[in-house]
């Protein structure tokens, strides 16, 4: 079988780290699949620091608020329908198949994206992107899931959340290699295309997934891949349980039908589906309203937000907090099998919490700590460059920097410190390269604050604690929770509501920090993340070191939440320790 109870109970890196030395096929399968899951982490990640540089080439990119959050949240609408498509291609053509059309969509989207000469191109190769990570992101945990034994599973589907933080922190490094060459944000965008035509080429040499061949009849090639992936004394019992699985689908197919609508009825009338849905979509869209993505997508202006002006250090900083995300990654992949899916996303949403509230009240310090506007020195620089609300204001007195922001416009700080009184200026380049003429610093995203470095650092702790627990296991859970007769539709309802959260928190954020602030905004995700926790508790069974037909049976049974112990009962335990 495909691990057995004893394995389940003490599943460790060690057990992963043995079974991928043994058997190197493992690996190179799950790392090829993995790509996907870099592709996905290196759209997420890019955006961020090229968008600083889109808004200097297009001056209407910069003006227009609205226009930045379509061009980072046109990717996620893409994505929407290639989860949406992902699901029916998984169950109809394959998960190999899917997968290498993801990549053919992706590299077309970065190719059009590096290449576009005006705001509304950029928005279609984002959705051309984001259409092939959408894809992507439901096959590829799905496929390195299904040709993984159960006692290393989770870690080997971590692989795909490990290489999404590595995308993430490669597209950082992209971004500031970049940040001095020509083209800038081209280049950035478009060296995204590499990844997607190195999976092509190592997913061409690797085989369709054993259990979805099972599925199609092919028996021969099933066992083929199952003799390179599990050990000699595991083969027969894997078998039997596929084709238990497959017997008992025959047997419901004339019920279900064949369909989409016939079969998302049939879902829907069943119960073990209907509760791994409530699981599986309760994780996912939990995921998505910690606010993880407004970080990932703004970090560098996030980072300026909290009052540190300049571009490269911003990217600088980012840096540091993605790289954390992998660390967090690696942990996930240590801890999963060991300690279970469920524990650790309520842990991770706890930190989560008290980071959030933390975040809320470092920005709302900062923000209301922020430099005075010097009038004389404000009117010095003459009224076509001062800000036309300070001039119409009634009350100048009242004024400070960001109060100057709120109003569109930019501060120029002292000559004599960045924390003194300054100017409040009109935000054009001109008024701009006046304020840098003077060796002073010009701040347009957030004010100088003598606490934005401690800003940087709960960022840092919020994503150590989000990759670990949310970051990984939603699409660990989401992999291996759905009956293999419904998985690809199912896996595919469960992305679409990820993305669909991803797009109305991308969607929203700059908004949501304009109308609210930065606290209040970080305060209403940290009331989203409540929510979420008290949802999984009450919603998400532990599915730790289960084989796919026992996590079915644990989902048509039901479960209690206060039962935290592994879902085996004692009589199964017996009879397989025997």
């Amino acid at each position: 079988m495909e691990g057995g109870p004893e394995a389940a109970s003490k599943q460790e890196f060690t057990e992963f780290w043995k079974r991928a030395t043994s058997s190197p096929y493992i690996m190179r399968l799950a790392l090829s699949a993995g790509i996907g899951g870099l592709l996905f982490g290196y759209d997420t990640g890019v955006i961020s620091g090229a968008l600083l540089y889109i808004r200097e080439d297009f001056v209407e990119v910069d003006k227009k608020l609205w226009l930045q959050e379509v061009i980072v949240s046109m990717a996620v609408a893409g994505a929407i329908i290639g989860a949406a498509l992902g699901g029916w291609m998984n169950d109809m053509l394959g998960r190999k198949i899917s997968i290498l059309g993801a990549d053919i969509v992706f590299f077309l989207g970065a190719i059009v994206m590096a290449i576009a000469p005006a705001p509304w191109v950029l928005v279609v190769g984002r959705i051309l992107v984001g259409f092939g990570v959408g894809i992507a992101s439901m096959t590829s945990p799905l496929y390195i899931s299904e040709a993984s034994p159960a006692a290393i599973r989770g870690a080997l589907v971590c692989i795909n959340g490990l290489l999404i933080t590595f995308g993430q922190f490669l597209s950082y490094l992209i971004n500031l290699a970049f940040t001095t060459t020509p083209g800038t944000w081209r280049w950035m965008l478009g060296v995204a295309g590499l990844p997607a035509v190195v999976q092509f080429v190592l997913m061409l040499t690797l085989p369709e997934s054993p259990r979805w061949l099972y599925n199609q009849g092919k028996e021969n090639e099933s066992r083929k891949i199952l003799e390179k992936i599990y050990r000699a004394d595991e083969i027969e019992g894997e078998i039997k349980a596929m084709r238990e699985a497959i017997e008992q689908e025959k047997q419901e197919e004339g019920l279900i039908g064949q369909t989409l609508g016939e079969k998302m009825k049939a879902a829907f009338s069943n119960v073990a589906v209907r509760r791994g849905l409530y699981a599986g979509v309760t994780a996912q869209v939990a995921q998505q309203f910690v606010g993880i993505n407004t970080v990932m997508y703004y970090s560098p202006t996030i980072v300026q937000f909290a009052g540190i002006a300049s571009k490269s250090t911003a990217l600088a900083l980012s840096l540091v907090t993605s790289g954390l995300n992998a660390v967090g990654s690696i942990l996930s992949m240590l801890c999963i099998d060991k300690y279970g899916r469920r524990k650790l996303m309520l842990l991770s949403l706890i930190a989560i919490i008290v980071c959030l509230l933390t975040l809320t009240g470092v920005f709302y310090q900062a923000a209301t700590t922020a430099p005075p506007i010097d009038n004389v020195d404000t009117l010095s620089f003459g009224a076509n460059a001062t800000c036309q609300a300070y001039l119409d204001a009634p009350n100048v007195s009242s004024w400070n920097c960001m109060k100057c922001l709120k109003a569109e416009c930019a501060f120029c700080a002292s000559t004599g410190g960045n924390h003194l009184p300054g100017a409040c200026l009109a935000e054009t380049k001109e008024v701009r390269a006046v304020c840098g003429e003077q060796k002073r610093v010009w701040f347009s995203d957030g004010c100088p604050s003598k606490i934005g470095v401690l800003a940087v650092i709960v960022l840092g702790l919020y994503i150590l604690a989000y990759s670990p627990g949310m970051g990984s296991v939603p699409w660990v859970l989401n992999s291996e929770i759905y009956p293999l007769r419904f998985r690809g539709m199912c896996g595919g309802i469960a992305a679409v509501s990820n993305w669909c959260a991803n797009l109305i928190v991308s969607l929203t954020f700059l908004s949501l920090i304009h109308a609210l602030g930065a606290a209040g905004t970080f305060l209403l995700f940290a009331g989203f993340s409540t929510i979420g926790l008290v949802a999984i508790y009450l919603l998400v069974p532990e599915t730790k070191g289960l084989q796919f037909e026992e996590v079915e049976k644990l989902l048509q049974k039901g479960f209690n939440p206060c039962d935290c112990t592994n879902p085996k009962t004692d009589e199964e335990k017996a009879s397989t320790s025997k």
